[in-house]
């Protein structure tokens, strides 16, 4: 922590932040945020650069990074490990890629199902649920045997 000119305990850090103080217990259990010694009347305070590094960790989750790659991610802060970081951001932009290919699958399988619920006439069964029993709904097409569909 910098020596600032107004250091905050934990509930003013958590404010400024936009956390909960016990994400911030959190992130220290999980090495994430150092843990400030007890200061003047018991009470730990935290400083600019402690927001700065609970803004750096959420900004990392809203790109998906799980805690032990933020983890990594702040181990390689110091600016001289470029190469590292971006090995580390390609892995997660295929990681999205992927989840988007499920993503529009998983839209194009719901659509179909949802147009043959609208469609069916005079069927017993609904379409929806006799592909869910049959596996249909939840496969990749690659996937399926032609006998299947």
């Amino acid at each position: 922590m910098t020596q600032d000119a107004q250091p905050l305990t934990i509930g003013a850090l958590a404010k400024a932040a936009g956390v909960n103080v016990e994400t911030i217990r959190f992130y220290q259990r999980k090495s994430l945020l150092p843990v400030p010694d007890r200061l003047y009347g018991g009470i730990r305070r935290y400083g600019e650069v402690d927001i700065a590094r609970l803004r750096f960790i959420k900004s990392a989750q809203r790109l998906g990074f799980s805690l032990d790659e933020i983890a990594e991610l702040l181990r390689l802060e110091d600016g001289t490990h470029c190469d590292e970081a971006s090995r580390l951001a390609e892995r997660k932009l295929a990681e999205v890629r992927n989840k988007q290919a499920d993503l529009k699958r998983m839209e194009s399988a719901l659509a179909t199902l949802v147009d043959a619920c609208h469609t069916q006439s005079g069927q017993v069964s609904c379409p929806l649920t006799a592909s869910l029993y049959s596996g249909d709904a939840v496969l990749p097409p690659s996937d399926r045997k032609a006998d299947d569909r």
